[in-house]
């Protein structure tokens, strides 16, 4: 470990998300009391304390020149309105400058977006938020947008999903520069998991009815969509539907990205989520409800989709645990 002060530049400005600029901000400087060296300092573009989302004033250390020529981590938070951060000239112009100047660059949600805007992200492959993932890959096609994992790394830029993944991120940079300890140390103070399990879609909106324009694709997911236990096979499907089987299957993927046996795991995938949250049935008794054949086939779906078992997502979505 070195005793070198390694510089953390955190870019603020107006209507930023506070927790990304505060959770990254405390990992780094509890980092410190186990033996690291980080100097982090917030910087805006003018100078001047900023007002996050939440109304919260954040006091920033100054402008461009308050941090070192060299800086080691560039880290750039976001807003929930990101049009209007990428329409800030002067704080694409500090966000591109910044990154210039840094030994790596990381984002947390939605920087994402001014990283993309700044030119930084062409070529690589970045995460944000999975709300947004769309989005960026839509507005910047030069980006290869993950939408699952919590963060993703492509050589010296390391970008992260939603709000509390920025502390993912900060913790992942901290073991990077002092070792799995350290980090693990800091991990237990805060009170948080040292890597989080399974990704971005445990955390996601429902799927919902997948919008078809093709009537014989709607009236198949209807056909799923009224009783997902007992779906039909795609030959029925198929017949339901007037169409061919191939057909029906070219049709699917065409408008879903899915076959039709993945768009009924799917829906049965978001039946049992909801039983789970909202039940106390025993896992073998969702799983039969939603139409798996059995808890381990259910269990292999939540793996494959979610990065989870049943059991697990079940315990960290059902309830806080806060009711006495």
């Amino acid at each position: 470990m070195s005793d070198a002060r390694h510089s953390v530049a955190v870019v603020a400005f107006d209507r930023v998300q506070l927790l990304d600029v505060t959770g990254p901000a405390e990992v780094f400087t509890t980092a410190n009391t186990y033996g690291a060296a980080y100097d982090v300092r917030i910087v805006s573009p003018d100078g001047a304390d900023v007002t996050t989302s939440s109304g919260v004033r954040i006091g920033v250390d100054g402008g461009e020149d308050a941090v070192p020529a060299r800086i080691g981590t560039v880290l750039v938070p976001g807003r929930s309105d990101w049009r209007r951060a990428v329409d800030d000239v002067t704080l694409i112009g500090l966000t591109s400058r910044l990154a210039g100047r840094a030994r790596r660059v990381a984002s947390v949600c939605a920087g994402a977006f001014l990283l993309a805007e700044a030119g930084v992200l062409d070529g690589r492959r970045a995460a944000t938020h999975w709300r947004l993932a769309a989005e960026l890959a839509a507005a910047y096609p030069a980006v290869t947008v993950a939408d699952d994992p919590v963060f993703v790394r492509d050589g010296p830029v390391i970008t992260s999903a939603g709000v509390t993944a920025g502390i993912d991120l900060a913790l992942a940079l901290v073991e990077e520069d002092h070792g799995a300890e350290l980090a693990r140390n800091v991990a237990r103070e805060l009170v948080v998991f040292m890597a989080r399990p399974g990704g971005q879609s445990q955390f996601s909106a429902r799927l919902g009815p997948v919008a078809a324009r093709h009537p014989a694709v709607r009236t198949a997911m209807d056909a799923v969509g009224a009783d997902p236990r007992s779906a039909p096979g795609l030959d029925a499907l198929a017949r339901t539907a007037g169409v061919s089987p191939r057909h029906l299957t070219r049709l699917f993927r065409a408008e879903t990205g899915m076959t039709p046996g993945q768009y009924v795991e799917s829906v049965r995938l978001e039946a049992a989520r909801a039983l789970l949250e909202g039940g106390g049935d025993a896992v073998e008794a969702v799983a039969h409800s939603a139409g798996f054949g059995s808890s381990e086939s259910m269990r292999r779906a939540f793996q494959q989709a979610l990065g989870v078992a049943p059991t697990e997502y079940r315990a960290r979505f059902r309830t806080t645990g806060a009711a006495g």
